[in-house]
């Protein structure tokens, strides 16, 4: 329970910290860049539907921007999918998925993915982080279009 409400707090705080380069823009607005292909936007929207800002709270819409960020290469994104599939959050709990999305925004230099994607391995058995692993060189093999959700 305690790597539980830790991680929770590393996904708000992750979360929040990107919130503020579209502060002043309104909940309309995010959507409308977002569905023009902004991959900030789209991280943003996702944020807003995970915390409820500007829009009812919604998880899984959350997990469906973060997906589309995260597959153009949004690290921020790409980590809070992979949080989101540790905790069962918006997505049903696969920590293979977990590993492969904290994987993914580790190799792009993410510290706080590095920390959940280790997390996430001492969770799996050993053939289950094999198997994560083996997903998350197809993933950087597809340049991000197959990672598995």
């Amino acid at each position: 329970m305690k790597n539980l409400s830790w991680i929770s707090i590393a996904l708000s705080y992750v979360i929040l910290l990107d919130v503020t380069s579209h502060a002043a823009s309104s909940f309309e607005e995010i959507k409308r860049m977002a569905e023009l292909g902004d991959t900030v936007a789209q991280l943003n929207l996702g944020n807003s539907y995970y915390t409820g800002n500007g829009t009812p709270q919604n998880y899984s819409q959350a997990a469906e921007w973060y997906l589309i960020a995260a597959k153009k290469g949004n690290a921020i994104a790409q980590n809070n999918l992979g949080m989101m599939y540790n905790l069962g959050i918006g997505v049903p709990k696969i920590l293979v998925k977990a590993y492969v999305w904290s994987s993914v925004a580790a190799a792009q230099g993410n510290d706080q993915a590095k920390k959940n994607r280790d997390v996430v391995a001492r969770k799996l058995t050993r053939m289950q982080l094999t198997r994560a692993q083996k997903m998350a060189q197809r993933c950087f093999d597809s340049q991000l279009q197959d990672c598995g959700g």
